[in-house]
């Protein structure tokens, strides 16, 4: 075998389609376009979602809720706290164990998998499982006010 005689798979390469080049072609006189219309003409350009002027389906759908792209809340199963090691459970100690990525602004212990050893959590938002198991397992939890959301909470009401 030489350089000079490498060639393609049998059928892996198709001929491009040559339009506009008379009717045996079978993509003369409008060139595979159709017959008028936007797509038919040069430049028929239209943006993504764009449905001829009538209210797009983006704009005629109303809108809820709101979701922050700059706040990012890890999520820390009880299963992996268990075989970390880790016995005070902080912000620093789950960043310095690997389970929380260094960037995280938040932290949130999920009830996912069982917890055999007592923690003390401070720092860390809780769910009500979560809570309810580290507490069965002789643990406690410790969570700021502000850190909860507890405290953002009785300011808006405050105002």
């Amino acid at each position: 075998m030489k350089l000079n005689q490498i060639k393609p798979a049998a059928g892996s390469k198709h001929a491009r389609k040559r339009v506009g080049r008379g009717i045996g072609s079978g993509l003369g006189k409008t060139a595979g376009r159709g017959h008028k219309g936007q797509k038919a003409r040069a430049g028929g350009f239209h943006k993504l979602g764009f449905e001829g002027g009538q209210m797009p389906l983006q704009r005629r759908l109303p809108k809820r809720g709101f979701v922050s792209h700059f706040a990012e809340v890890s999520e820390v199963r009880l299963d992996s706290l268990d075989s970390s090691g880790i016995a005070e459970v902080t912000m620093a100690s789950l960043a310095a164990a690997g389970l929380i990525p260094p960037s995280s602004d938040a932290a949130k212990i999920i009830a996912t998998g069982e917890l055999k050893r007592a923690l003390a959590v401070s720092g860390v938002k809780v769910t009500k499982g979560a809570r309810a198991a580290i507490e069965a397992a002789g643990g406690r939890v410790e969570v700021d006010a502000d850190k909860d959301g507890a405290g953002l909470a009785r300011k808006s009401a405050d105002q």
